[in-house]
């Protein structure tokens, strides 16, 4: 399917894999790239694939395991821009479609890895998820409240932003660099690299010593101006007031008098005063208060909740596709098309991408091609 977009007349090949390679595949066929994506042969069929990070995709069934199914995607891959590959190292290899076999039919393929320890390294061999590479790059042990276990933030660090959103933005590098030079390259993205990088900032403040102990600093729960807090009906805000002129403003509006200043040897006291204060009204009579305030306070609204809060609305930051509310592509680039976001069907015609119709009927009777 060709859509408008930044990245239209962009192809590429996604191999079917869990959570974070259909992220990076997501990201670019929302902004126009063509994404085929590449899977068993027996997991395919005519229904369409409503998974929102399938979005806007087409896809096939391919055997990988026989020389058939190598032959064609090699093929696909001669079309191609860029392929995302999301096996252990040392499995593209061994299938016959690592980044040599592709380069040697399409030298201006960007190859784009992604694994969560990367390429080498003495796990690069090892199984993996998300808790562990955070784990081992350092981050979890900064994620939690003070005096208690690190507390994993889902997958959203490795898997997503480290893995998936860090393979996107190095496959466009990729791409970039390729039209001075004529060629493409291998990307290498590591979830553990991706989620070192993203706590670039608290390194730096660690070793400065302006960062604590995990669950004592301004921006990990320690600081009770920026924390959540119950309401009367059982909900929460979620409370950001940390410059004095936001301080003061909350202060206010939540009128209780007295109230110490943001010295740390006051918060436990402030913690204190805040959550008795936010317990005398509901989520929705504080959201009242607060209305067209800087205080920066905020209901923490739930998923069902979160795409019919009026400035989503206006923004259009959600968006239904096949009866499923789901995030809007982003970022977006003003005044430009987005790609389709319908649900992702089975490509039946692949002469486009350099398979004729008569090897993919061959293909099909053999059980090599869906």
């Amino acid at each position: 399917m060709e859509t408008g977009g930044p990245l239209a007349g962009i192809r590429v090949l996604e191999l079917a894999g869990l959570a974070p390679g259909p992220f990076a595949g997501m990201m670019l066929a929302d902004h126009g790239a063509s994404v085929l994506r590449i899977d068993r042969v027996s997991a395919v069929s005519d229904k369409p694939r409503r998974e929102v990070m399938d979005r806007g995709k087409r896809t096939v069934g391919l055997d990988l395991k026989s020389p058939e199914g190598v032959a064609a995607f090699l093929e696909l891959a001669r079309h191609a821009d860029a392929v995302i590959e999301v096996f252990r190292p040392g499995v593209a290899e061994r299938l016959g479609i690592g980044p040599a076999d592709l380069h040697a039919v399409n030298e201006r393929l960007v190859y784009g890895r992604l694994t969560g320890w990367g390429q080498d390294g003495p796990l690069a061999p090892r199984a993996g998820h998300d808790i562990d590479y955070v784990a081992i790059s350092g981050v979890l042990s900064q994620l939690g409240r003070a005096g208690e276990r690190p507390m994993p933030p889902i997958n959203l660090l490795g898997d997503f932003a480290g893995g998936g959103l860090m393979l996107a933005y190095g496959i466009l590098l990729a791409l970039i660099e390729r039209e001075r030079t004529g060629r493409g390259r291998v990307v290498d993205a590591a979830m553990v690299d991706g989620a070192a990088v993203l706590f670039s900032m608290f390194y730096s403040l660690t070793q400065s010593g302006f960062w604590g102990p995990r669950g004592t600093n301004l921006l990990d729960g320690g600081a009770p101006m920026y924390d959540t807090y119950e309401t009367k009906d059982g909900k929460y805000m979620a409370v950001g007031a940390l410059e004095p002129q936001f301080w003061g403003e909350l202060v206010a509006r939540l009128g209780v008098p007295g109230m110490p200043d943001q010295d740390p040897r006051n918060w436990p006291e402030i913690r204190e005063r805040l959550t008795e204060a936010f317990k005398t009204r509901t989520r929705a009579e504080w959201e009242a208060v607060f209305a067209d305030s800087d205080a920066c306070v905020s209901p923490v609204l739930d998923l069902a909740e979160a795409p019919d809060h009026p400035h989503n609305v206006a923004r259009g930051t959600f968006v239904e596709v096949g009866g499923v509310a789901q995030a809007a592509p982003a970022p977006r680039l003003l005044g430009a098309a987005t790609g389709d976001l319908a649900p992702a069907t089975r490509l039946d015609d692949l002469t486009a991408w350099g398979l004729p119709e008569e090897t993919a009927t061959r293909l099909r009777a053999q059980g090599v091609l869906a």
